[in-house]
């Protein structure tokens, strides 16, 4: 049985990467005009929030976003996910309204076409690199001040498929620690089992969110960067364990 849908994979994998693609083809010449001033950035938000929700109805992915409490509009947050597949960027930003700007492995700035436009308007970051590093805060510092805010998979990558959760980085709590913004943990449920990097795997399906409720920054130094990172961390897994049956 498995083997009859080996086809059907390889052919969900390239249906994927044409729909990231025809918007960003169609779209070329409004997206580059969206980008050319920092100013423009929430306008570029709202067509990526176009072009995620364009990808995840084309792939028969039915989402459902769940709020303990929501975002306010004139407030910036540092937002928060488990990262376990291609789609979750794409999870986030139909997920949220507020304008955010993802930090993000250098690496994606060589994928063709997405590419070009995610080293533009992402802040990138080389995990090997202390300058690289001491750059991102700088870069969030001055988008924070913009009014957007920010979002980081804090688990610094997508882990093993048998990792429920990884252990969480530090650098999105001491962000949010420096400036004095709300940690807002999502849960993604079933981004693993409709998309995940496993090749042959995946199919359409419901695929769900959750937005936490608030961890509050205020009072806290960042001796207790540790401490909220814990805490952020044991909200998402918490979650899993308890809906996933892990």
């Amino acid at each position: 049985m498995a083997i009859i849908k080996y086809p059907f994979w390889v052919l969900y994998r390239i249906w994927f990467y044409i729909l990231v693609a025809l918007p960003i083809i169609v779209l070329f010449p409004i997206l580059l005009i969206s980008i050319s001033r920092e100013k423009w950035y929430p306008f570029f938000f709202k067509l990526a929030r176009f072009w995620a929700k364009f990808i995840l109805l084309g792939m028969g992915f039915h989402y459902k976003v769940l709020k303990d409490q929501n975002p306010n509009p004139k407030k910036s947050y540092m937002f928060i996910a488990n990262h376990t597949s291609m789609t979750d960027i794409m999870l986030m930003l139909v997920s949220v309204n507020n304008p955010f700007v993802f930090v993000g492995k250098k690496e994606l700035a060589n994928i063709p076409l997405f590419g070009f436009f995610y080293k533009r308007t992402c802040i990138l970051v080389d995990r090997s690199s202390a300058k690289s590093r001491q750059a991102v805060f700088l870069r969030a510092q001055r988008r924070l001040r913009q009014g957007l805010s920010i979002c980081i998979f804090p688990e610094g990558g997508v882990p093993e498929e048998h990792i429920v959760l990884d252990e969480f980085k530090d650098g999105a709590f001491r962000l949010a620690i420096n400036h004095n913004i709300p940690v807002v943990p999502l849960t993604f449920y079933d981004n693993k089992k409709r998309f995940s990097y496993t090749f042959f795997s995946g199919s359409p399906g419901i695929m769900r969110a959750k937005i936490h409720q608030f961890l509050q920054t205020e009072n806290l130094k960042v001796e207790d960067t540790k401490a909220l990172n814990q805490k952020a961390r044991a909200v998402i897994l918490t979650e899993l364990k308890e809906n996933l049956k892990v």
